[in-house]
């Protein structure tokens, strides 16, 4: 059963890609874009994490914190992700505990949906990742903003391997008032 707007966060500490704790869904009194990711190799998500980056300046000046959950190990993620250095916080999951809390989907489907209809973006990962990107998993991509409190301000469950939330809609959160205590 998915994650729903207007419910606390699963809070859960891992750690990022410098050893540094880091406590999803705790309150913190900034809002949050808690992206999950398939394997690090994956083309679609290594396309998205160079949107974040694009993106993230503009982002963070509006009161946002980004953090990119992979299913991978610290190796995978350091070699395909976090190569080039990330202004945001990068984690690696191998045992999947943030993705089993927050419920991420599987599907072969959502998988092979993703390569037929996003063949642009699907190139454009490979050139980022090699041949190793055809090789990934069927997990799918989810986002969840998460307000000041802990709170999920909105759900995004990927319907494929490519879908996620578009960036009008984090804007749309950030220019949303803070709800009254």
């Amino acid at each position: 059963m998915r994650l729903t707007k207007d419910t606390s966060a699963p809070r859960l500490e891992l750690f990022d890609m410098r050893g540094q704790p880091v406590h999803l869904g705790q309150p913190s009194g900034r809002r949050s874009l808690v992206c999950f990711f398939r394997d690090a190799a994956c083309p679609f998500c290594n396309f998205r994490i160079y949107e974040l980056t694009l993106h993230h300046q503009a982002l963070s000046e509006k009161g946002l914190d980004i953090i990119a959950v992979f299913t991978s190990d610290v190796a995978a993620v350091k070699r395909f992700v976090a190569r080039t250095p990330r202004p945001f916080v990068v984690i690696a999951d191998p045992s999947s505990s943030a993705h089993t809390a927050y419920r991420i989907e599987s599907s072969l489907v959502g998988k092979f949906k993703a390569i037929t209809t996003r063949v642009s973006t699907l190139l454009r990962g490979l050139r980022m990742v090699g041949l190793a990107g055809l090789n990934t998993s069927n997990l799918l991509p989810a986002d969840f903003l998460i307000d000041e409190r802990g709170n999920i301000a909105e759900a995004w469950y990927g319907n494929d391997a490519g879908d996620r939330i578009p960036f009008a809609r984090v804007h749309a959160f950030l220019e949303a008032p803070v709800p009254a205590r």
